[in-house]
Order: structure tokens, then sequence, then C-alpha cells
């Protein structure tokens, strides 16, 4: 298991593994690796399907009732309710007979936590049950577009990969109990009634706001320079993007007189000097940034010249700021008059500074190791240098962003859970 660093360098891993979590008609992306049932182990229980949360507050909470039946033929001795959330939420108050297992970002996957419950009591067949108190579950400052899962099983489901927190609650304990059997419970398809796992969207009243700092390059004709150029998140959510997609896309346009001798993992040429890019991983968390590093050539010099990274056109509705959605890139050549990038210029968004920092006033972004749940975000794909390694001349227009990501998940009130699992028979 390894945790990925806030401004990660781009990785070879191209691949995003999204696992049974609630997305479907919505372009809620769950979350990946989630603990399921085993074939056999949960046959006859199904959950009641959850009312999905919309427009909570940070700082806020909702409750999850976890009502489920057994509708198999045998009793059963000790059963277990499982809930999973990304990492905007947070079980709260946690009864004895439950275990917290906090899971840190690894491979593509970001971090989550999963409470299970032991009820250790006889569940006959055919009745209907519910925890007497409802698992309460606390809203962070960084939830934006959320999920919830919820599994009920026969055998304790326990951590998964990248559990580096195991935690038992200190409150009561809570027992089953029995309901009406006239409590609806299960799924709407009646061909497939019987769903043992149920997710559900939770959307957050929240912001996020994407920044492109100011990038300045500085050199001899004839030098090889480094280019980072990045975009920020500066929060205060995290964001997931829509169905697996580049949680941005981002157009980058060389300065001319200068030849881009290596391009940057994960991007691609789409004209002369400019590249298209986007990342591996499909969520940047709050005061997260993602990296493009080229290898730039100066060439000769231009007067004036000047390049520029923007965001794409892709719809970004929990972003209201948009003047800072793209900056310079201001080239230095020494010992030519009129160079630019000198102490006067600005960014697109008025900051200054020099490398590549700057974005509404913020620094460049490295990480918030103390984010919740221990979770990190993660910087842009390297999966290939499309575009090869051949050099590529800075003096092209900028062409409109191409096969820019969907919409990312503007989730509206009234959406209803949208994955649920079969549970197995025996």
């Amino acid at each position: 298991m390894h945790r990925t660093s806030f401004d990660r360098r781009p990785s070879r891993r191209t691949s995003v593994r999204l696992i049974s979590a609630a997305v479907g008609v919505v372009g809620l992306i769950g979350l990946a690796s989630l603990p399921a049932s085993a074939d056999g182990s949960s046959a006859g229980l199904a959950l009641a399907p959850p009312a999905s949360v919309d427009g909570v507050k940070p700082g806020g909470s909702f409750q999850v009732p976890g009502t489920f039946a057994n509708k198999g033929t045998t009793d059963l001795d000790k059963v277990y309710l499982s809930y999973t959330v990304s990492r905007g939420l947070a079980p709260r108050d946690l009864p004895s007979n439950c275990t917290r297992y906090e899971i840190v970002s690894y491979d593509e996957n970001p971090s989550h936590s999963t409470a299970v419950c032991e009820f250790d009591q006889t569940v006959k067949a055919g009745s209907v049950y519910a925890p007497e108190k409802a698992l309460k579950v606390d809203v962070l400052d960084h939830a934006l577009y959320e999920s919830l899962r919820m599994t009920v099983a026969s055998h304790d489901s326990g951590g998964e990969d990248g559990t580096n927190e195991t935690v038992r609650g200190t409150g009561p304990a809570v027992k089953l109990t029995e309901l009406p059997s006239t409590t609806p419970v299960g799924g709407d398809d009646v061909n497939h009634p019987d769903w043992d796992s149920v997710s559900l969207p939770v959307t957050v009243a929240n912001t996020a706001d994407f920044q492109v700092p100011v990038t300045r390059l500085k050199g001899r004709v004839g030098d090889t320079v480094s280019l980072d150029a990045k975009f920020t998140n500066a929060g205060p959510g995290w964001v997931l993007s829509a169905t697996g997609d580049p949680v941005a896309k981002v157009l980058i346009k060389m300065p001319a007189g200068t030849t881009v001798t290596e391009p940057s993992g994960g991007c691609s040429k789409v004209a002369a000097g400019s590249y298209s890019c986007g990342s591996t991983n499909y969520w940047i968390e709050e005061k997260g940034s993602v990296t493009y590093d080229f290898k730039l050539r100066i060439d000769k010099v231009v007067p004036g010249a000047e390049g520029s990274v923007r965001l794409g056109a892709e719809e970004r509705p929990y972003d209201k700021n948009k003047k800072n959605d793209s900056a310079p890139i201001l080239l230095d050549v020494d010992g030519a008059a009129g160079s630019t990038g000198g102490s006067g210029s600005t960014g697109g968004n008025g900051s200054t500074g020099g490398g590549s920092t700057g974005g509404s006033g913020s620094t460049s972004s490295t990480g918030n190791s103390g984010s919740s749940s221990g979770s990190t975000a993660t910087g842009a794909s390297s999966s290939s240098t499309t575009g090869g390694g051949m050099a590529d001349t800075g003096s092209g227009d900028v062409l409109p962003l191409t096969g820019a990501a969907a919409a990312i998940l503007a989730v509206g009130a009234g959406t209803v859970v949208v994955v649920r699992r079969r549970a197995s028979r025996n």
C-alpha cells in the first residue's frame, strides 16, 4: 500500500478501478474497492433503499436507518451492517458493537471510511429489522459530492486493502428492533427483489475553486528549461469527476520561440506548441494540485512572447470564480531587450511570483496530510506521452479543447438509489 502525494508528478497508471458505487444517471462516482458480501454469505437478506440526501451543509449531519429483512427460510444467529462513506463524510458516535476502518488513498482509489456493526442476536426468517438507533453521519467541511454504501451480511466484511486505522466504537451497544412484516424492503424489480447492498448519493451545498497560477520561465537562447504548469483546487470542497473522467482538462500553449523537447505524460498535442492534458485520478482534494512538467528549449528571442495555461470548457458547477481559470506563461530570456516576464507582470488572476506559484493568492500547494481519512489528492497522468518525444515548436494557435470530460457531478434533488447488488441465494 502507498499513499500518493498531493502534487504528484505523472505516473504510469491509466486504469481507474470503480466498484459498486452510486453513480448511474446522476454521474456520481462511488467508492472503489468497497467491501461486499461473499457469494452465498448473505442469502435471503435484503435492504430497504434509503432516501438520497440533497442540499445538506458542511458541518451538518444526517441519519441512515439501516432497515433490512431476512427473506430466506432459515433463522440467522448473527447479522452485520456495514456503512462505507466517501471522504467528505464520517460516521459519528459509533456504538461499542461497531468498528470503524479508515482506508487511505491507494492506487486510483480515494480514501474512505467503513463502519461495520455486529448484531449478535437471532434474525428470524420472514422478519424485518432495523437498529434501534439509526447511524448518524457527519458532513465534513470539505464535503461536496459524496457517496454512502450500505451492506447487510451474515459475515463480517472487515477491512480492506489500504486500511491504516481500526477504531472500536465507544457508545452504548445497539440492538436490532423487529419491525412490522409489512415494512417495504428490497428492490423495485419484482423479478429481482432482494438486494443486500445499496448505494446513495449525498449532495452537499458547498463549492470548490479551481485556480491556474502564473508560470515563469527564465534562461538563455539555447537553454533547455523545465516548465511546471499546474492547476490547484483552493477548496473548500474536494471534487470527484463524472464516471471516472479526469477531474479537469487543461490546455497549455507554449511561448513562441520555444520547442518542446519532452512533453508531460498524460498530455497530447492538439496543435503546434499546444497540448491538451488530463489526469489519471478522477478526484482532487481541497488544497491539492495537478502538475504537468515539460522540457522546453529556448530557440530564439520573440519580443512579447507569452504562453498560457487554461482549464478546459467542461462544466464545473461548483466553481463560481471563472476569472482565475487561466494564467500566462511568462518567458524571460537573459540578455534580450524587451523580454517578457518582468517584475510588473501579473497573471490572469492577479497573482505574481516565481516558479509556478500563485493563483488568487495561493501558494504552490503540495499537500494537506491532515485531511480527513488520511487521504491525499493526486496529480497528472503519465500513462503515455501522446505527442511523442519529438520536438514541438511553440508557434501555433490555441485550438479548442476537444474530447472534454463529461460534465462534473450536478446532482439534483429527487435522486434515487441507483446501484444495488442482488443478494446471492443458497
